[in-house]
């Protein structure tokens, strides 16, 4: 059946009826021509024009499908890069906006069959990073121009000179501590000699084992029962023996039994006297140098007088 005339009313029915984006999968690459249905495809596929075309495309295949891939890729990678930049954006997103054009070259006529082959093709050769999610493949253009390259080493540069400052400053700063350190150590050091202090092992307290064993008593000693108990009375009175002389049922007095306890222990200053030097303390000496002083001075005075 011959085509409508341009400007005929079948023309323009057409037309109007192939207004918006069609199916891709009844796109003709190779005719570059749009059917509407299955039954138009199927039609076209059959007709004398299509089979011609296919001859002509058969007999170098693989540089045809060459050719429509990398022009795919020219076209998809032109409009990513010039719509989104360097962003990262969803990569079904990016198709939708290049299958708007109805001339665009169609992704049935390349080597990759579904758009997730297509995206990992671009993060193996590099064009985009590309990284899969729950939602599905995103990707970033990655740009290579000259001038983006330039830009790129420039703060590289820059940031290995800020980096470098601060390792400088670092290094500096942990000059200064180590020398505050050192000061800090020759200073005690230097306090330390003077005092000639032993060591910390030194001045622990040690307990020998031969030593003998300290015992504190803090209960008073309680006054021996005086022996003119049983002696008879200054009066000429007799005590009874059966009779005891304390009450036990009443209890003794600490005060008077400590003071008791205190006299009897203390010895008189005639026995001072006859006891050893070596046997008296610091203190009695004292006392006794002391006693001796006085004495000797009060016979001086009474020589004089």
């Amino acid at each position: 059946m011959p085509r409508a005339e341009v400007g005929t009313p079948k023309y323009l029915a057409n037309k109007m009826k192939s207004k918006g984006l069609q199916r891709l999968r009844w796109y003709c690459q190779v005719c570059e021509k749009q059917c509407r249905d299955e039954n138009g495809f199927k039609c076209h596929a059959q007709s004398e024009a299509h089979l011609r075309q296919m001859l002509v495309v058969g007999e170098h295949a693989g540089k045809h499908i060459s050719d429509f891939s990398s022009q795919f890729q020219h076209d998809f990678v032109q409009l990513l890069s010039r719509r989104f930049g360097t962003k990262r954006v969803f990569a079904n997103r990016v198709y939708q906006e290049f299958i708007q054009d109805k001339q665009h070259l169609h992704m049935n006529a390349t080597r990759w069959v579904t758009l997730t082959e297509f995206v990992k093709h671009l993060g193996r050769s590099g064009i985009a990073r590309v990284d899969e999610t729950d939602k599905g493949w995103f990707l970033a253009w990655i740009d290579s121009s000259p001038k983006a390259l330039a830009k790129q080493e420039a703060s590289k540069k820059k940031e290995r000179a800020t980096m470098s400052d601060e390792q400088r400053e670092r290094i500096l700063i942990a000059e200064q501590i180590e020398k505050a350190k050192e000061q800090a150590g020759s200073e005690g050091s230097g306090s330390g000699s003077g005092s000639a202090s032993p060591p910390a092992e030194e001045r622990a307290l040690k307990r020998e084992e031969g030593g003998e064993k300290v015992v504190l008593s803090l209960s008073a000693k309680v006054a021996a029962p005086a022996t003119s108990t049983t002696a008879p009375a200054a009066g000429g009175l007799k005590l009874n023996p059966l009779k005891p002389a304390v009450n036990p049922l009443k209890r003794p007095n600490v005060f008077k039994t400590a003071a008791a306890g205190k006299s009897l222990d203390s010895p008189d200053t005639g026995n001072d006297k006859k006891r050893p030097a070596s046997a008296m303390s610091a203190a009695e000496r004292l006392i006794l140098e002391e006693q001796q002083r006085k004495k000797r001075k009060m016979e001086r005075d009474s020589a004089v007088a």
